[in-house]
């Protein structure tokens, strides 16, 4: 489930308390949720490196790895590597995939010398058209080059699919004016794609923001702290 844009705005304004230390728009609080978006967002794949160089354990509910894998399920799909060189529009990319005869197989990462090596030898070439493997491309405007060794220069044609990582979609919190006030527009709102166990750590990161924005140190400080706390608790 995404976490609601309106439920983290009434909660930014609750906290900022509007009435007494100024009124975040709801221009500004667009601004400063799409950037809070996107910095939990790359956040999850530094974690995510910290958590493979723990033991894992996907028996428990506690398991950081899969935890975070789970949060980047939105974000992640396969799409077809354009002229099977080329990557599609993404934030990073993941495994790369041929599709054989015998069905989609995992492209592994080589060097050019060892395709060259490969290529050269009747006995390995011939392994490659189960195994292919691929290499950055050295041609300007494309991004790899995939070897399975059949046609006369090696070069795989067929179907190349890749894991990709798209950018969070930008946010909006839609309103429609009555009476000079912004009300609340559902129909024109776009909530976040952040796993719903993210809205707190959004609120805290946009009053940090905020705090700047209406020049109170106390909203700051109040975010800092509550988000000092998260992260202590996450490393007990």
């Amino acid at each position: 489930m995404p976490v609601l844009i309106d439920t983290v705005y009434q909660r930014v304004l609750s906290i900022a308390n509007k009435e007494q230390r100024g009124y975040i728009t709801p221009l500004e609080f667009n601004l400063m949720a799409n950037q809070a978006q996107l910095k939990i967002f790359e956040q999850y794949f530094y974690d995510l490196d910290q958590a493979k160089r723990k033991p894992s354990d996907i028996t428990t509910f506690s398991d950081m790895n899969e935890l975070i894998k789970n949060k980047l399920v939105p974000f992640t799909s396969i799409q077809t590597v354009v002229g099977g060189n080329t990557y599609p529009t993404n934030y990073r990319t993941g495994k790369i995939y041929a599709t054989l005869a015998t069905g989609d197989r995992e492209v592994r990462l080589s060097t050019l010398n060892d395709v060259r090596n490969i290529l050269d030898s009747p006995f390995h070439r011939t392994a490659l058209s189960i195994d292919p493997i691929y290499i950055e491309s050295t041609t300007t405007g494309q991004d790899i080059t995939v070897f399975d060794g059949v046609a006369a220069n090696g070069i795989f044609t067929g179907v190349v699919t890749c894991e990709i990582v798209s950018e969070p979609a930008k946010v909006e919190w839609g309103y429609t004016v009555v009476m000079e006030k912004a009300l609340y527009n559902a129909g024109t709102s776009i909530n976040f794609m952040l796993h719903d166990s993210e809205e707190t750590e959004l609120v805290m990161k946009i009053l940090e923001t905020a705090g700047v924005i209406i020049q109170d140190p106390g909203v700051i400080q109040y975010a800092d702290n509550e988000e000092m706390k998260q992260v202590q608790q996450q490393k007990i």
